[in-house]
């Protein structure tokens, strides 16, 4: 590197290089959002996937929802369970959708789509963060779906735009998070027989194992001690404290996008790892 004489102006060559790392962070997000983006631009040619992924929830509040409102079989304090549960199906919703988005990879790799992207100069990152982003997109319309079913139900909810926003960045980022985890496992499995296996295996207990359908102050120790290392309880926390109209937050709203974050980046990176498997 060439020496600065004291007090004269840097040089070009200099300048560039204080510029590098925010040229090198511009283009990682510029390819992270046309991965992205073409991974949406699929949905033009599926749009009955998002009809068929809204029965499931809808019959979660229609029917467990309905009954055990009735019954009160599960103490929810001054919140009315319907409103308790409604959160939780999102987050169950955005689940579902999320990994199971791993296959995608597997038929790709099928199709040799894959070779096409590792030889292509797009960072692995990118490639990740990108089509988990796009997951996260995709989750949105279940958000959609579960706001018009809880306001035919009479949830209390909260319509303020910095809650919307909050439900909308939680939604999105639990659905990165998962989609990740679900692209790991492509990338291990390898074939979309096992990867469906795998997927059952997992969103089953991530699902009762946090605290979207009862309290985890209702679980017996060894549950609870689960729940709170499952990423789905944070998404869960941060979505009942922004969707109800007196919504409260268990952990406090920057510990759960925090620790949402940080299992995303952790998953993007060992995904980033990974994915280059899923061509061999």
């Amino acid at each position: 590197m060439r020496p600065q004489v004291k007090g004269a102006w840097p040089s070009a060559w200099d300048s560039a290089s204080l510029f590098y790392p925010a040229v090198v962070v511009a283009r990682f997000v510029t390819k992270t959002l046309v991965i992205a983006e073409l991974e949406v631009r699929k949905l033009r040619h599926d749009f009955t996937e998002m009809v068929v992924r809204a029965i499931q929830p809808a019959l979660w509040l229609l029917l467990f929802g309905e009954v055990f409102t009735k019954v009160r079989a599960i103490s929810t304090g001054e919140v009315r369970y319907l409103d308790f549960m409604a959160p939780g199906i999102l987050a169950q919703s955005v689940l579902f959708v999320a990994i199971f988005y791993g296959v995608a990879i597997i038929w790709e790799r099928d199709m040799g789509i894959v070779h096409k992207f590792l030889v292509s100069p797009t960072p692995r990152g990118a490639l990740v963060l990108g089509k988990s982003l796009s997951a996260g997109i995709r989750s949105l319309s279940q958000a959609v779906i579960i706001y018009l079913l809880a306001l035919l139900l009479g949830v209390k909810m909260n319509w303020t735009i910095p809650a919307l926003a909050g439900v909308i960045a939680t939604v999105v980022l639990g659905a990165a998070l998962f989609s990740a985890l679900s692209l790991i496992i492509a990338s291990l499995v390898k074939t979309r027989e096992r990867f469906m296996g795998m997927g059952q295996v997992l969103t089953m207990p991530l699902f009762f194992a946090s605290n979207a359908i009862y309290p985890i102050s209702m679980m017996p120790v060894w549950l609870q001690i689960i729940s709170h290392a499952n990423p789905l309880t944070y998404e869960v926390d941060a979505l009942r404290a922004l969707m109800l109209e007196n919504g409260t937050s268990t952990f406090g709203l920057p510990v759960d996008f925090a620790i949402l974050l940080a299992a995303t980046a952790i998953a993007v990176m060992i995904g980033a790892k990974v994915y280059p498997r899923v061509a061999t």
